[in-house]
């Protein structure tokens, strides 16, 4: 999550969120942060960001036994692709009632109705995480 979090501080005028992708033992395959703002791309989430640099470093879309670190609850669509991706384990910091999709809003990580589910671990370095998003969301709005 350590890794996440200096991710997320390199979203300049984004929110910051970040995302890192590891496999079983650790070796890091993708990074990512948000990049909506910089590149126009409003897929440009962090955790998309970071799937397609897993999946161009291994080589395919099936990220199977991959373990998932990003600083904010999933949305709708970075959660979905999460599944189609087959990550297997999402651990996540601040927790995001408005459009969470893994618990808080929604559970599309662990919906059974969906052909690949996934281990989810919530609220690490939650404080920290959190304090970034109200950092940057107090400094934008007294623009």
């Amino acid at each position: 999550m350590r890794a996440a979090l200096d991710e997320a501080r390199l979203s300049s005028d984004d929110v910051p969120v970040g995302a890192v992708i590891v496999d079983a033992s650790g070796t890091v395959l993708g990074v990512g942060h948000n990049e909506r703002e910089a590149t126009g791309d409003p897929t440009a989430h962090a955790e998309i960001v970071a799937l397609r640099a897993a999946a161009a470093r291994v080589g395919s879309w099936r990220l199977s036994g991959t373990t998932l670190a990003v600083t904010l609850e999933p949305c709708t669509m970075c959660a979905g692709a999460l599944v189609l991706a087959r990550v297997s384990r999402l651990v996540y910091g601040a927790v995001d009632p408005k459009a969470g999709a893994a618990g808080s809003l929604w559970d599309v990580v662990r919906d059974r109705r969906l052909n690949h589910r996934l281990e989810v671990i919530g609220g690490v370095l939650d404080d920290e995480c959190a304090a970034l998003l109200r950092e940057f969301f107090e400094n934008h709005r007294a623009l």
